[in-house]
């Protein structure tokens, strides 16, 4: 990621509009060590150890960065570093939640970021004792929900990516070789396709193919398998790629066609089904339907889909029950699936909400992919 990438994702204006949304959510701060939420509000991606890094957003107030005085450097260096951002070291012999909660003074209620270790919760809770401790999410959800152009175009560039992976997996995928092989290909394949690392590599044959989160073992695979391979990793922006694509060795077993082309269709409805104002259910009610309708309801056994960003599985959801309002630049992935036992299928795009519809991020073929052939 070049600076010019970092500011178009980390704007400086983001800390005002984290300090107007932590006022509004009745918090008097938000307390930011690392991972997502912290990225998200700086760039910074920083280093998850026991000595603590925070990152300090008053709803009133200057906010500040707490850094162990070795992190120092890479603080100034990250996209943090351009940012009107006090940056505070410490040192090795000094408390960092008394210098946290000294600087911070009374406060009724703090929001602590959604990933914090429970090491430094609880010691947040024994230097601020009066404060309430709430998630930090109550401020930044609906901020980190609704991509910014930016950030669809950092999130575009992750599913090109893994794209051009899927395209490269029927080379790989022939008799005699283990699924665990094969994963071990495309994760090679990610990091050269452009992403900083991986984060899982699905490779399901056969029978396994009705897990849907198994993990790659020593199967070896066979002509006539089905195999799904639902594949992801981070780029240098941060941002994730996550897409499944099924695949045959040689020609399916007839039911298995049958109710693959179901899964297409009810992929298809799904997508179609986005637009602003829709309820996120529905969404999820549109892939269900035609499942449900040609007898294989029970082997959907997930829900449609989950958001998308600096996290592969964050906000919105695509659940029933979730009644919330899609809004242009929501990002989430639509992945139907059926997974009856001999085998399963799944089908699974990232999708944008835009003002008129939406846009897939991943465009490689979604029709069944038989090697061999």
């Amino acid at each position: 990621m070049d600076d010019q990438e970092g500011t178009r994702l980390f704007p400086a204006t983001r800390l005002g509009q984290v300090a107007a949304a932590t006022g509004a959510a009745g918090l008097d701060a938000l307390l930011l060590t690392p991972g997502p939420d912290l990225r998200y509000v700086t760039g910074y991606d920083a280093h998850q150890l026991e000595r603590l890094t925070c990152l300090v957003v008053p709803a009133d107030g200057a906010p500040f960065l707490v850094v162990p005085r070795l992190e120092v450097p890479a603080a100034l260096a990250s996209p943090a570093g351009a940012l009107d951002l006090e940056i505070v070291g410490w040192d090795e012999t000094d408390d960092p939640y008394a210098l946290v909660a000294g600087r911070l003074g009374t406060v009724g209620a703090v929001g602590l970021a959604d990933r914090m270790w429970a090491l430094m919760v609880l010691r947040l809770r024994a230097a601020l004792p009066g404060a309430r401790q709430e998630l930090a999410s109550l401020a930044l959800r609906d901020l980190r929900a609704r991509k910014s152009p930016a950030e669809v175009a950092a999130l575009l560039a992750a599913g090109e990516a893994i794209d051009r992976v899927h395209a490269k997996v029927p080379s790989w995928l022939r008799p005699g070789r283990t699924e665990r092989e094969v994963a071990a290909d495309i994760g090679e394949a990610i990091l050269a396709e452009g992403h900083a690392s991986v984060d899982f590599t699905i490779v399901a044959s056969g029978p396994n193919g009705a897990s849907p989160h198994h993990t790659a073992a020593d199967r070896v695979l066979r002509e006539g398998d089905t195999v799904v391979v639902d594949i992801g990793g981070t780029m240098p922006s941060g941002y994730c790629s996550d897409c499944t694509r099924t695949y045959s060795l040689g020609a399916p077993p007839a039911e298995f066609a049958a109710y693959y082309q179901v899964l297409k269709d009810a992929q298809d409805a799904a997508c179609a089904a986005v637009q602003p104002g829709v309820r996120a259910q529905d969404v999820d009610a549109a892939a269900r339907e035609p499942i449900t309708a040609a007898g294989y309801g029970e082997f959907f056994m997930h829900r449609t889909g989950h958001g998308i960003g600096l996290e592969t599985h964050e906000d919105p959801y695509i659940v029933a029950g979730n009644s919330e309002l899609l809004m242009p630049g929501h990002a989430f992935s639509v992945e139907p699936g059926i997974y009856p036992g001999p085998h399963g299928a799944r089908i699974e795009d990232i999708v944008v909400c835009t003002e008129h519809g939406y846009q897939r991020l991943n465009n490689v073929s979604r029709d069944l992919v038989v090697v061999g052939d």
